[in-house]
C-alpha cells in the first residue's frame, strides 16, 4: 500500500515550486506516508492538502480522513456506490494534474474492482480519458447497455483522436520516405533517372577531360532513379493483433496505426485480430473507434491460426510485411505457429513480432517461444508508439530494424 502511494505522491511532488525548507520537507513526507505512518512529522495538514490527503487516503487506505471538500470525517475505501466514486473522480480532477488522475483511476480500476461501475454513464463523463481506461471500456464488451454505449464511444474517439494528433503526421512522413526508397530502381528509364543521386553516387568516377585545366565529367556507371511510382501500392502490411485481455493497450495503438497505415495509398493495409477465434477488421479501418469496438478484449489464443489466416491473404510475398502484435503466450499449436513463420520468411515476407506496442515498458511474455522466433531470424522485441513508424520504415526497405536496447 505503501509502495503505491508513494509512487503517486513521487508524480505530485512535481507540482511543487515551494523550496524544500524543513516545514516544506515535513508536509511532503506527511503526504507521502499517510496518517498511519506520519506520527513522527508532527505535521497536520489542512486546507487543500488535507482534500489530496482524503481522495489518496480513500484509494490506498490509512484510517479515518477527512473529506475531500467537506472536511467531515469518512473512512477510507471508495465504497461501491457510484455517487461517492464520481465525488472522488471530481476531487482528484480538481487536485491533481490529469497524468497523476490517469494513474489514480487504473489503481481505482485494478485495486478495487470498479470497472463495472464505469458501466454508468455519469460515471464515464467524470473520468479522464487515457488508454487504459480504453482498454477497460472495450473488455467491458457485451456488458455495456445501450445507455452507456454512446457514451463510451465518445471517451475512446477522444482517446484516439489524440493518439492520431501525436502519431499519424510522422508516421506518413516516415513511411513515405521508406515507400519511396525501396521504390528506387538502379535500371531506370531515362526520364525517371534521379540526377542528384546518380552523381553523388559516382563522384568517384570523376575523370579529368584534356585540353582545360580543371574541366572533368564524372562517369555515370551506376544510375540511381526511381521506378514508376504514381500512386501504386507498393507494399502490403498485415498487422495481426492478439486481442487477449493483457494485450489492451497495444490494441489501442494498433487501431490508431492500423488507420494511418490504410490512408496511405501506397501501402495496402490489413487489419487481422484474434484470440481463439480470428476477425478481419480491414474494411473498418477509415475509423480505428469501429476498429476497437469490433474487438472483444480477453479470452484465449489461437496464434497459429492467426497466421495461418494471414498466410492466406499474402499474395505479393516479397513487397509484404506482416507484423504480428503478441505477447505469445500460445494456446494453439506451438510448432505449427513457429513454422509458419518460417513459412513466410522463406517465401520473402518481412516477418516481425511486437511482443508490446505501448508506453508500459518490459512486458510479460513467453520466452520459448520469442526465442524460437528469434533463432528463425525474425525480429522479436517491444516497441513504443514513438518508435513504430521507425520499425515499419526499415522492414518495408528490407534493412536491420532499430530495436531498441532492453537494458536502456
Amino acid at each position: 500500500m505503501m509502495t503505491d502511494r508513494a509512487g503517486t505522491e513521487e508524480r505530485v511532488r512535481e507540482m511543487g515550486a515551494t523550496p524544500p525548507a524543513e516545514d516544506e520537507r515535513l508536509r511532503r513526507w506527511r503526504m507521502v506516508l499517510g496518517a498511519d505512518g506520519a506520527d513522527g512529522t508532527g505535521h497536520e495538514v489542512t486546507g487543500r492538502d488535507a482534500a489530496m490527503d482524503g481522495a489518496l487516503t480513500a484509494l490506498y487506505g490509512g484510517g479515518t480522513k477527512p473529506a475531500g471538500r467537506g472536511g467531515a470525517e469518512r473512512s477510507a475505501g471508495l465504497g461501491a456506490s457510484a455517487p461517492s466514486v464520481a465525488r472522488w473522480l471530481g476531487d482528484i480532477r480538481t487536485y491533481f494534474p490529469a497524468s497523476v488522475v490517469q494513474v489514480m483511476q487504473r489503481d481505482a480500476i485494478d485495486r478495487l474492482g470498479l470497472a463495472t461501475l464505469l458501466l454508468e454513464p455519469e460515471m464515464l463523463e467524470a473520468v479522464e480519458p487515457d488508454v487504459h481506461l480504453v482498454g477497460t471500456l472495450l473488455s467491458l464488451g457485451k456488458a455495456m447497455p445501450e445507455t452507456t454505449k454512446e457514451t463510451a464511444r465518445a471517451v475512446v474517439r477522444k482517446v484516439v483522436e489524440d493518439l492520431e494528433r501525436r502519431l499519424a503526421t510522422r508516421t506518413k512522413a516516415t513511411l513515405t520516405g521508406a515507400l519511396d526508397r525501396s521504390a528506387r530502381s538502379r535500371r531506370p528509364r531515362h526520364r525517371d533517372i534521379d540526377w542528384d543521386r546518380t552523381i553523388r553516387a559516382n563522384l568517384r568516377n570523376y575523370v579529368s577531360l584534356p585540353g582545360g585545366e580543371g574541366a572533368g565529367t564524372v562517369v555515370p556507371e551506376r544510375l540511381v532513379g526511381y521506378g514508376r511510382t504514381d500512386r501504386s501500392v507498393k507494399k502490403d502490411v498485415i498487422l495481426c493483433v492478439d486481442q487477449s485481455g493483457s494485450m489492451a493497450a497495444s490494441v489501442v495503438h494498433a487501431a490508431v496505426f492500423g488507420a494511418v497505415l490504410a490512408s496511405m495509398r501506397t501501402l495496402s493495409t490489413r487489419l487481422v485480430v484474434f484470440d481463439t477465434a480470428v476477425a478481419d477488421l480491414t474494411d473498418q479501418l477509415d475509423d480505428p473507434v469501429d476498429v476497437l469496438f469490433g474487438t472483444r478484449l480477453g479470452g484465449g489464443t489461437d496464434i497459429n491460426r492467426a497466421l495461418a489466416y494471414c498466410q492466406s491473404r499474402i499474395t505479393r510475398p516479397a513487397d509484404t510485411v506482416v507484423v504480428l502484435i503478441s505477447d505469445l503466450h500460445e494456446g494453439g499449436i506451438r510448432d505449427e505457429m513457429v513454422g509458419r513463420a518460417a513459412a513466410m520468411k522463406a517465401s520473402g515476407v518481412q516477418f516481425v513480432t511486437l511482443l508490446a506496442l505501448s508506453d508500459e515498458g518490459t512486458p510479460s511474455y513467453d520466452r520459448e517461444h520469442a526465442a524460437a522466433l528469434g533463432a528463425l531470424g525474425a525480429p522479436v522485441f517491444a516497441c513504443t508508439p514513438d518508435l513504430f513508424p521507425e520499425i515499419m520504415a526499415a522492414a518495408i526497405e528490407k534493412r536491420p530494424l532499430p530495436i531498441p536496447d532492453p537494458g536502456r
